[in-house]
């Protein structure tokens, strides 16, 4: 609003009639269709502006009290319309108030000067005792913060990354905070130097300093009782509750954090679920997932991960049933780079309890299990590949996703067997092949650094992953068809190693060609960076075809894909995956015969693997 007037001498009178006070009357502007009557006991000091209060505010389900202002003390402050302001305890000072908004109960809220909102923090992940490597700010994403903490050796960017935020902060940052639209702030203690978007609720909150809370109508933020956020930013669809006590984080869209979750100097991505443990410089991808008290995320790298914690393995057992939370991870990884049990991929899993993993060769063997005997660590190649828990796992992660349409900062790549994944099984086999021929046929275990697998795993580790090579084959030769781009590649794009950025999945040399470009001044801010990941990802299906193309030339020796070999891949490709079912299926009725599994759940289970057939054409 806009167009303000002076207060006549009726309504100035009306006002002070009501126990109301002004250091200089002159200073408080109204709307024009403003009236004097609701408010009472309002004392305004310095600048004020008031628009028009005509609504009634629904305060509880079903009841309604008049907008305006009662008991409270205000200091340079604009009012929006139909606002509902009572109970203050303490002050509102050097703030903005958006329409419709339910402020009561409240102590101090209030802008100083040199507030940051939360933004331009630089932290450090991964390494708790490190240099900064992520600076915080409200455009941050997993793809973003993972590349600034991939190449944060690499000085020059560092600086020319700094510079851009720098810039877009200086010409973003508000000369005082602010509060949005339909926003319901109730019984809450401390509000400092905070924003605070639309449509957000913070009931029984004790306390909020230097935050950005990027709420919207279509993904509204819930703040909770006894939270405690300092110098952090909480983005769209977030909910944050039962006394957590964050500082110096980053929460993404739909991330859940709640009973008492303490956190410091962490990053939490797209649909993250944190409860009851400790998380210091970790980063949280996408799909994070922490439950326990004992579990502690410090200094490591995690996405599509559930912690389980030191003393109940049971989310990870139990497979079937409603339950299971899931394994998938991808990227988890120390700040000395030596990759926690074996998550460099997704489907990796492990009930290796808490051995670490010192030999990054050891990312090459995906969708493992690691198993603990006594003193040693057996090795199963590609085991999870034909699990129940990793089958519900590719079904389960997209329908997780909370975010609405309009918050989806973070680009999320759901594919399981992708050039990225399928990449690691072809060194996988490989390294298998390599230990077979080194130590011949007729031994009955192999060492792979510290750890054996046993004759027999490595066997069904390579029928296991070649049933996964066929199945992707087939798959991405069937897209090929559909989407018009069978046959040679238009662009070498995507030929060569491929990399995840925290949900991305990209060609190596596009990360490079991103690096370079920041580097030698072609971007120049901080959305051509994010613009730069959209139109990679959009790009996904040619350069993913351009790997795959070479991968099914080299694995069938041909020249080129005719149509006789398309339908030999077909074929290899539907055996593949019946291969496959099967196998899931074996694991289901293992489990089933543990006992652990209700029959209705086991005959569900197995219903759905009928219609597998389904998906075949």
């Amino acid at each position: 609003m806009s167009d303000y007037r002076n207060l006549t001498q009726t309504e100035i009178e009306v006002l002070e009639n009501n126990v109301c006070w002004a250091e200089d009357w002159q200073r408080v502007m109204v709307a024009e269709g403003f009236k004097p009557y609701n408010f009472h006991r309002v004392i305004f000091y310095g600048d004020i502006r008031l628009g028009e209060f005509k609504k009634q505010v629904e305060v509880s389900k079903g009841f309604f009290k008049h907008s305006g202002i009662n008991d409270a003390t205000l200091r340079n402050v604009t009012v929006g319309n139909d606002c509902l302001i009572e109970k203050v305890g303490n002050y509102i000072n050097n703030y903005t108030i958006g329409n419709d908004c339910y402020i009561s109960n409240i102590c101090t809220l209030e802008t100083t000067d040199d507030a940051t909102y939360g933004e331009g923090s630089v932290i450090s992940v991964l390494n708790e005792m490190g240099d900064g490597n992520v600076t915080i700010f409200r455009e941050l994403n997993s793809q973003l913060a993972s590349f600034m903490v991939k190449h944060d050796r690499d000085k020059q960017l560092k600086k020319a990354l700094l510079q851009m935020i720098e810039d877009e902060l200086r010409v973003s940052r508000p000369d005082r905070g602010y509060i949005g639209n339909n926003v319901k702030i109730i019984n809450a203690k401390d509000i400092t130097n905070t924003i605070i978007k639309g449509d957000c609720e913070i009931s029984g909150t004790s306390r909020l300093s230097e935050c950005t809370v990027m709420s919207s109508t279509d993904a509204p933020v819930f703040i909770g009782t006894g939270v405690i956020c300092e110098n952090s930013i909480i983005c769209d669809g977030c909910s944050i509750n039962n006394s957590v006590k964050m500082q110096d984080c980053f929460v993404g869209e739909a991330c859940q954090i709640t009973n008492g979750f303490t956190a410091e100097a962490s990053l939490f991505f797209a649909n993250s679920f944190m409860a009851n443990g400790e998380a210091c410089a970790a980063f949280c991808g996408p799909f994070s997932a922490s439950h326990h008290k004992s579990s502690l995320l410090i200094g490591g790298e995690f996405s599509f991960y559930n912690a389980g914690s030191n003393t109940n393995f049971s989310n990870h057992a139990y497979k079937m049933g409603p339950l299971h939370y899931g394994t998938l991870e991808r990227g988890t990884k120390t700040a000395s780079g030596a990759y926690i049990l074996m998550p460099a991929t997704i489907g990796a899993f492990s009930v290796c309890f808490g051995k670490l993993m010192h030999h990054p060769d050891t990312r090459n063997l995906p969708f493992s299990y690691l198993v603990a005997y006594g003193d040693d660590c057996y090795l199963v190649p590609g085991r999870n590949i034909t699990t129940v828990g990793l089958y519900r796992d590719i079904k389960k992660w997209p329908k997780r996703d909370k975010r609405s349409k309009l918050s989806k900062k973070s680009i999320i790549n759901f594919d399981w067997l992708s050039p990225f994944t399928v990449g690691e099984i072809m060194e996988g086999i490989n390294i298998l092949k390599a230990l077979r021929e080194a130590s011949g046929d007729n031994v009955s275990t192999y060492n792979f650094h510290e750890y054996v697998i046993n004759a027999s795993s490595l066997r069904k580790g390579l029928k296991y992953y070649d049933i996964a090579l066929r199945i992707y084959m087939g798959a991405v030769l069937k897209r090929a068809q559909k989407e018009g781009f069978f046959g040679e590649p238009k662009s070498e794009v995507g030929k060569g190693r491929w990399v995840d950025l925290s949900g991305l999945l990209l060609p190596e040399s596009e990360e490079q060609r991103l690096v370079d470009d920041i580097k030698n001044g072609t971007i120049e801010n901080v959305q051509q960076i994010l613009d730069r990941f959209a139109d990679i990802n959009d790009s996904y299906s040619d350069y993913r075809w351009a790997w795959s193309y070479q991968m099914i030339l080299d694995y069938y020796g041909l020249e080129e894909i005719t149509s006789a070999d398309a339908e030999r891949i077909r074929e290899d490709y539907v055996k593949a995956r019946r291969a496959w079912i099967a196998e899931i299926r074996k694991d289901a009725e293992k489990e089933y015969q543990m006992g652990d599994v209700e029959q209705e759940v086991y005959e569900d289970f197995l219903s759905k693997l009928d219609h597998e057939i389904d998906y075949e054409n």
